[in-house]
């Protein structure tokens, strides 16, 4: 049988293509294709050609960027060893936890121990939790008025405590964060906390200090959850004066400012009046909500104006005594001090921004005396500056007027008890040591500041290290006989008598007397930490460095 045959193709039944499915680089039909070039370099001018062998390599010395063959990556020794070696810092158990936190925060992150105990267990408490308690004691420390780099030491011994090792805290003037790395392979943790309401009660900030000893010491087992409660019951409790006790005391120490001043028992009834109207004043702006500027502007007015009113009653007083010595209770010693401190630990952000608040109430209190004054000038009251620069000596009295002085300054600060009579102490031993190189060697007031000022510093520190407890009770309420509230107000009335030169350069005065009693503190306080260390922690105090300045 024949088989059958298959369907013959027809290509006149074929579809013709379309131009799209041809290519345009089909040559056209009868036209041949033309061969491929040949290539220039078909291989590479590298590869062996054919029919030859490689040689086996040589041992030859390896690149300096290549790992050893014997490298592992579990076992890698570090990036960079410097010239001098890594020292290995150990540092003291017995030394106060300030000084520790200090020390580890200014050490370089890689070469900070870890801490060789947990307050939990290996799990430890909740790593959210523990953040948000240490930004909640930084936040009343800041609010306290303590320096960045306190807040800072305070907020690393917190986590550190509950087993969060690798943390960096920051601190700004109204910022605290903090930020908790697990590893390097995890992301970070961070949480920050705004600081809106300023106030001062050193009452509650000893209170956080007593709870933080508590936290890192050995002794006690302080969880996260028995720490709110201590903590709860701090922002709890009253201040231990009332209203009438502060504004009383305000009054006082006008009186007591006066009299050191070469003011009588006239002048300080007097100068308790200015000061206690000006108080009140301020209280009102404060209930109505107006800014701090404000305060201070209206507080200072009331003072000026009774020593304007002394002058145009040609009382045979001192007028000059009386504005002085209201100008002591608003002069912002303790902010001062905060600023200068942050500038020289390197805080220089902070530092900028206390300064510039200290720089707005100084303004206010000049604004505000300098309208009484510009006032008083129009009606021809004779204020002469020359009269109140006449030196009175009188030195129990004056001595007993800056105790007095340091003790109402200190109930102004809602100091605990325990801590007026050191203050008290403290303050007249200041004024001691600037009386005896200002008037009696008839030095330059600049530098007698600043020796009494580091005096207050270097003893301030000392019993504060004793007690474990925060300094700024013991100090600042000291530097209160050496603000410079005369210099100030010669300042002020110049430039309402139209002497800019001879104004000016007395504020400018006031300034160097400012800056001196803060660097003067700072450098005390630098002192006691620097020579009554634990053994074993002068090595690791060399962390404080951070450049060399080129």
């Amino acid at each position: 049988m024949a088989e059958p045959e298959g369907p013959e193709e027809a290509p006149e039944d074929r579809k013709p293509q379309s131009d799209e499915a041809r290519s345009a680089f089909v040559p056209p039909a009868g036209v041949e294709k033309p061969a491929p070039p040949e290539e220039e370099h078909p291989t590479s001018e590298f590869s062996l050609p054919a029919g030859l062998t490689a040689e086996p390599p040589q041992d030859q010395e390896g690149s300096a960027f290549a790992p050893p063959a014997t490298y592992s990556s579990k076992t890698s020794p570090p990036v960079f060893t410097p010239a001098y070696g890594i020292p290995l810092v150990r540092i003291s158990q017995d030394a106060p936890w300030q000084d520790r936190m200090r020390t580890m925060l200014r050490l370089p992150v890689h070469e900070r121990p870890v801490p060789e105990a947990r307050k939990e267990d290996e799990s430890g408490p909740s790593v959210p939790r523990v953040l948000d308690l240490t930004l909640r004691i930084g936040e009343l420390l800041l609010a306290g008025g303590e320096g960045a780099e306190d807040v800072e030491a305070a907020m690393f011994a917190i986590c550190r405590s509950y087993g969060l090792d690798r943390v960096e805290p920051t601190v700004t003037f109204t910022l605290l964060s903090v930020t908790y790395q697990p590893s390097l392979v995890d992301d970070p943790i961070t949480a920050n906390r705004t600081v809106r309401r300023r106030g001062t009660d050193y009452t509650r900030l000893a209170a956080v200090y007593q709870l933080l000893a508590d936290i890192n010491a050995r002794a006690h087992e302080v969880s996260p959850e028995e720490a709110y409660r201590r903590l709860a019951e701090i922002r709890r409790n009253r201040h231990p004066y009332p209203g009438w006790v502060l504004t009383a005391a305000a009054g006082v120490l006008a009186g007591a400012a006066s009299v050191l001043l070469g003011g009588g028992p006239t002048v300080f009834f007097v100068a308790a009046l200015g000061a206690v109207l000006g108080d009140r004043l301020a209280w009102l702006c404060a209930g109505r909500g107006l800014p701090e500027f404000y305060q201070f502007l209206v507080a200072a007015m009331p003072p000026a104006a009774m020593g304007v009113l002394l002058t145009l009653l040609h009382a045979d007083l001192r007028p000059s005594a009386v504005i002085t010595g209201g100008l002591f209770a608003l002069i912002p010693g303790r902010a001062l001090v905060a600023a200068v401190q942050d500038g020289l630990t390197g805080f220089y952000i902070t530092a900028s921004a206390r300064l510039l608040e200290v720089a707005y109430f100084f303004v206010a209190i000049v604004v505000g005396v300098l309208s009484v004054l510009y006032v008083a000038v129009q009606f021809d009251a004779q204020l002469n500056p020359e009269g109140a620069l006449r030196a009175v000596e009188r030195p129990v009295t004056q001595i007993l007027a800056s105790m007095v002085l340091c003790a109402t300054f200190a109930i102004l600060l809602q100091q605990s008890r325990s801590t007026v009579l050191f203050a008290t102490l403290n303050g007249g031993v200041a004024w001691v040591i600037y009386a005896s190189i200002a008037v009696t060697a008839e030095a330059s007031t600049v530098m007698a500041t600043a020796v009494a000022a580091g005096l207050v510093g270097l003893f301030g520190q000392l019993i504060a290290r004793y007690h474990h407890t925060s300094s700024l009770p013991y100090v600042t309420a000291a530097i209160g006989p050496l603000l410079p509230g005369s210099a100030t107000y010669f300042g002020v009335l110049a430039i309402a008598q139209n002497n800019l030169d001879q104004g000016f350069a007395s504020l400018a005065k006031a300034a160097a007397l400012a800056l001196a009693i803060a660097i003067g503190v700072n450098l005390g306080s630098e002192l006691a930490r620097l020579f009554m260390q634990a053994p074993g922690a002068a090595a690791a105090r060399r962390a404080a460095k951070r450049t060399r300045g080129f």
